[in-house]
Protein backbone atom coordinates (compact mmCIF):
# COMPACT_ATOMS: atom_id res chain seq x y z
CA UNK A 1 0.00 0.00 0.00
CA UNK A 2 1.33 3.43 -0.92
CA UNK A 3 0.58 6.51 1.61
CA UNK A 4 1.41 9.54 0.37
CA UNK A 5 0.98 12.94 3.11
CA UNK A 6 1.05 16.30 1.42
CA UNK A 7 2.53 18.51 4.03
CA UNK A 8 3.08 22.31 4.60
CA UNK A 9 5.40 23.17 7.65
CA UNK A 10 3.33 25.03 10.34
CA UNK A 11 -0.22 23.85 9.02
CA UNK A 12 -3.03 21.52 10.45
CA UNK A 13 -1.30 18.92 8.13
CA UNK A 14 1.52 18.40 11.08
CA UNK A 15 -1.82 16.11 12.91
CA UNK A 16 -2.12 13.05 10.42
CA UNK A 17 2.02 12.84 10.43
CA UNK A 18 1.83 12.49 14.01
CA UNK A 19 -0.86 10.17 13.85
CA UNK A 20 0.78 8.00 10.91
CA UNK A 21 3.82 8.13 12.81
CA UNK A 22 2.05 6.61 16.07
CA UNK A 23 0.74 4.57 13.87
CA UNK A 24 3.87 2.70 12.67
CA UNK A 25 3.05 3.24 9.22
CA UNK A 26 5.22 3.27 6.17
CA UNK A 27 4.36 6.93 4.47
CA UNK A 28 5.90 9.33 1.94
CA UNK A 29 5.78 13.28 2.41
CA UNK A 30 5.69 15.56 0.40
CA UNK A 31 6.08 19.54 1.26
CA UNK A 32 4.22 21.84 -0.18
CA UNK A 33 5.50 25.16 -0.21
CA UNK A 34 2.93 27.58 0.08
CA UNK A 35 4.47 31.26 -0.52
CA UNK A 36 5.28 29.72 -3.35
CA UNK A 37 1.80 28.79 -4.26
CA UNK A 38 2.49 25.41 -5.13
CA UNK A 39 -0.85 24.37 -3.65
CA UNK A 40 -2.25 26.42 -6.72
CA UNK A 41 -0.93 24.90 -9.23
CA UNK A 42 -2.46 22.53 -11.75
CA UNK A 43 -0.81 19.37 -10.46
CA UNK A 44 -2.19 20.20 -7.04
CA UNK A 45 -5.53 21.52 -8.14
CA UNK A 46 -6.08 17.50 -9.14
CA UNK A 47 -5.34 16.02 -6.28
CA UNK A 48 -7.57 18.80 -3.76
CA UNK A 49 -9.48 21.82 -5.62
CA UNK A 50 -10.02 23.36 -2.47
CA UNK A 51 -5.90 23.90 -2.48
CA UNK A 52 -5.24 23.36 0.83
CA UNK A 53 -3.11 20.38 2.97
CA UNK A 54 -3.35 18.20 4.10
CA UNK A 55 -4.46 15.74 1.49
CA UNK A 56 -3.67 11.89 2.08
CA UNK A 57 -3.46 9.71 -1.21
CA UNK A 58 -3.27 6.11 -0.12
CA UNK A 59 -2.79 4.05 -3.40
CA UNK A 60 -3.54 6.90 -5.81
CA UNK A 61 -6.89 7.81 -4.26
CA UNK A 62 -6.49 11.19 -2.52
CA UNK A 63 -8.36 12.39 0.59
CA UNK A 64 -9.03 15.50 1.82
CA UNK A 65 -9.86 17.30 5.32
CA UNK A 66 -8.37 16.02 8.46
CA UNK A 67 -10.92 14.46 10.15
CA UNK A 68 -11.64 12.22 7.80
CA UNK A 69 -8.48 11.27 6.99
CA UNK A 70 -7.64 10.67 10.75
CA UNK A 71 -10.56 8.48 11.01
CA UNK A 72 -8.96 6.75 7.63
CA UNK A 73 -6.24 6.47 9.77
CA UNK A 74 -6.93 4.93 12.82
CA UNK A 75 -9.22 2.28 11.08
CA UNK A 76 -6.16 1.37 8.82
CA UNK A 77 -4.11 0.74 12.07
CA UNK A 78 -6.58 -0.21 15.18
CA UNK A 79 -3.38 -1.20 16.66
CA UNK A 80 -2.10 2.48 17.04
CA UNK A 81 -5.34 3.26 19.60
CA UNK A 82 -5.98 6.72 17.46
CA UNK A 83 -9.64 6.61 18.32
CA UNK A 84 -10.99 5.05 21.70
CA UNK A 85 -12.53 1.50 21.91
CA UNK A 86 -16.13 2.40 22.98
CA UNK A 87 -18.48 3.80 20.06
CA UNK A 88 -19.57 7.01 22.15
CA UNK A 89 -15.89 7.36 23.21
CA UNK A 90 -14.86 7.27 19.83
CA UNK A 91 -17.80 9.64 18.38
CA UNK A 92 -16.56 12.19 21.11
CA UNK A 93 -12.71 12.25 19.67
CA UNK A 94 -14.05 12.72 16.49
CA UNK A 95 -16.09 15.59 17.98
CA UNK A 96 -13.25 16.70 18.94
CA UNK A 97 -11.61 16.77 15.61
CA UNK A 98 -13.63 18.23 13.93
CA UNK A 99 -14.42 21.22 16.54
CA UNK A 100 -10.63 21.58 16.32
CA UNK A 101 -11.02 21.97 12.55
CA UNK A 102 -14.46 23.90 12.34
CA UNK A 103 -14.41 25.98 15.68
CA UNK A 104 -10.90 26.68 16.62
CA UNK A 105 -9.42 26.44 13.41
CA UNK A 106 -10.71 29.37 11.81
CA UNK A 107 -10.06 31.86 14.13
CA UNK A 108 -6.39 31.13 13.87
CA UNK A 109 -6.97 31.67 10.06
CA UNK A 110 -8.23 35.11 11.02
CA UNK A 111 -5.53 35.98 13.57
CA UNK A 112 -2.88 35.07 10.48
CA UNK A 113 -4.59 36.71 7.18
CA UNK A 114 -7.17 39.21 9.05
CA UNK A 115 -6.99 40.80 5.58
CA UNK A 116 -8.42 38.26 3.98
CA UNK A 117 -11.78 38.19 6.62
CA UNK A 118 -12.24 42.16 6.24
CA UNK A 119 -10.47 44.57 3.61
CA UNK A 120 -11.51 47.79 5.12
CA UNK A 121 -8.92 50.24 6.10
CA UNK A 122 -7.45 49.83 9.58
CA UNK A 123 -9.53 46.27 9.97
CA UNK A 124 -6.97 44.22 10.71
CA UNK A 125 -6.55 45.17 14.20
CA UNK A 126 -9.99 44.96 14.89
CA UNK A 127 -10.36 41.36 13.16
CA UNK A 128 -7.13 40.25 15.00
CA UNK A 129 -8.78 41.07 18.39
CA UNK A 130 -12.20 39.82 17.88
CA UNK A 131 -10.47 36.39 16.93
CA UNK A 132 -7.95 36.30 19.51
CA UNK A 133 -11.20 36.61 21.89
CA UNK A 134 -12.99 33.74 20.51
CA UNK A 135 -9.92 31.77 19.74
CA UNK A 136 -9.27 31.97 23.76
CA UNK A 137 -13.30 31.36 25.15
CA UNK A 138 -12.29 28.19 23.18
CA UNK A 139 -9.23 27.35 24.41
CA UNK A 140 -10.94 27.69 28.19
CA UNK A 141 -13.62 24.84 26.82
CA UNK A 142 -10.30 22.56 26.01
CA UNK A 143 -8.93 23.55 29.09
CA UNK A 144 -11.79 22.34 30.88
CA UNK A 145 -11.63 19.51 29.37
CA UNK A 146 -8.09 18.70 29.92
CA UNK A 147 -8.68 19.45 33.59
CA UNK A 148 -7.35 16.25 35.86
CA UNK A 149 -6.67 14.14 32.86
CA UNK A 150 -3.26 13.37 30.08
CA UNK A 151 -5.15 13.65 27.49
CA UNK A 152 -8.79 14.15 26.30
CA UNK A 153 -9.16 10.45 26.59
CA UNK A 154 -8.06 7.54 28.97
CA UNK A 155 -4.54 7.37 25.93
CA UNK A 156 -3.08 9.67 23.48
CA UNK A 157 -5.62 10.07 20.56
CA UNK A 158 -5.96 11.60 17.11
CA UNK A 159 -7.85 14.29 18.94
CA UNK A 160 -4.60 15.22 21.01
CA UNK A 161 -3.17 15.52 17.94
CA UNK A 162 -5.83 17.42 15.98
CA UNK A 163 -5.83 20.32 19.37
CA UNK A 164 -1.66 20.27 19.72
CA UNK A 165 -1.60 22.18 16.47
CA UNK A 166 -4.27 24.44 17.39
CA UNK A 167 -2.77 25.36 20.19
CA UNK A 168 0.59 25.38 19.07
CA UNK A 169 -0.48 27.78 16.30
CA UNK A 170 -1.72 30.32 19.07
CA UNK A 171 2.32 30.38 20.52
CA UNK A 172 3.46 30.47 16.90
CA UNK A 173 1.34 34.10 17.04
CA UNK A 174 3.04 35.13 20.13
CA UNK A 175 -0.27 35.05 22.20
CA UNK A 176 0.30 34.50 25.29
CA UNK A 177 -1.97 31.52 26.63
CA UNK A 178 -0.03 30.70 29.68
CA UNK A 179 -3.64 31.10 31.51
CA UNK A 180 -4.81 27.94 29.82
CA UNK A 181 -2.43 25.74 32.68
CA UNK A 182 -4.30 22.32 31.66
CA UNK A 183 -3.68 23.36 27.83
CA UNK A 184 -0.26 24.11 27.73
CA UNK A 185 0.77 20.85 30.03
CA UNK A 186 -0.89 18.95 27.24
CA UNK A 187 1.19 21.06 24.61
CA UNK A 188 4.34 20.19 27.15
CA UNK A 189 3.33 16.55 27.18
CA UNK A 190 2.89 16.58 23.60
CA UNK A 191 6.30 18.14 22.44
CA UNK A 192 7.77 15.27 24.52
CA UNK A 193 6.29 11.98 22.65
CA UNK A 194 8.47 10.60 19.66
CA UNK A 195 6.23 11.49 16.90
CA UNK A 196 6.06 14.88 17.61
CA UNK A 197 9.59 15.33 17.87
CA UNK A 198 10.33 13.64 14.40
CA UNK A 199 7.60 16.24 13.02
CA UNK A 200 9.30 19.00 14.88
CA UNK A 201 12.74 17.79 13.75
CA UNK A 202 11.32 17.10 10.01
CA UNK A 203 9.52 20.60 10.11
CA UNK A 204 12.61 22.57 10.41
CA UNK A 205 14.41 20.61 7.55
CA UNK A 206 11.65 21.57 5.51
CA UNK A 207 11.23 25.18 6.54
CA UNK A 208 15.54 25.68 5.84
CA UNK A 209 15.04 24.08 2.36
CA UNK A 210 12.09 26.19 1.61
CA UNK A 211 14.53 29.26 2.30
CA UNK A 212 16.73 28.10 0.61
CA UNK A 213 14.70 29.11 -2.92
CA UNK A 214 12.83 32.01 -1.59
Amino acid sequence: MSIVLYYAPITCALAPYITLTEAGAAFEVRPVNLRKAQQRTPEYLKLNPKHQVPVLVVDGEPLTENVAIQIWIARKFPAAKLLPADPMQELKAISISSWCASGIHPFLFRINSPQLVCDLPGAEESVKRLAQKQLFEKFQIADDLLAGRTWFFDHFTAADAHFYWCFRRGLLFNIDQSQFKNCTAHFERMQQRPSVQKLNAYEKDVQTEFAKVA
